[in-house]
């Protein structure tokens, strides 16, 4: 008897510790080109979770600078940038937070979940979550 609970106990932790999350390494796709776009990483910081940008992949913007968003943000080199703030853990979701689409500077209210343990799903939206923009990111895989 104490075997088979030792295997389910064990089998239980290997389970749980293997089932994916949000944070870690994200590649970005263009909407348009489906090409990547870059790496974010997702991570938490006091009990919240965020988002910056660690790699651009197209090499001649390398320096490029948040020049449309405002206040402390404004002119913010985008590697570094963090687009991703203050979402909130509610049940598989994250919510009540915001992104930045820096392009254009604008902001909007956010929600992300995993689609897949590899996908990642991320809603920008004003006002309703059906008005708005869904992107789907793909773990980065590092050796």
């Amino acid at each position: 008897m104490r075997q088979t609970i030792a295997i389910i106990a064990i089998a239980l932790v290997s389970f749980t510790s293997t089932a994916q999350d949000i944070f870690g390494k994200w590649q970005t796709i263009d909407d348009n080109s489906g090409e990547a776009k870059s790496i974010i990483e997702i991570y938490e910081r006091e009990g919240k979770v965020y988002g910056k940008i660690l790699k651009i992949m197209n090499q001649d913007i390398q320096d490029a600078r948040c020049t449309e968003c405002s206040g402390k943000d404004k002119d913010q080199l985008l590697i570094g940038f963090e687009l991703i703030r203050g979402l909130e853990k509610d049940g598989d979701t994250y919510e009540d937070g915001k992104i930045i689409d820096p392009e254009n500077g604008k902001v909007y209210k956010c929600y992300i979940e995993l689609d897949e343990d590899d996908k990642l799903k991320i809603r920008g939206y004003i006002g309703f979550a059906i008005i708005g923009r869904t992107q789907y990111w793909n773990r980065v895989v590092e050796p």
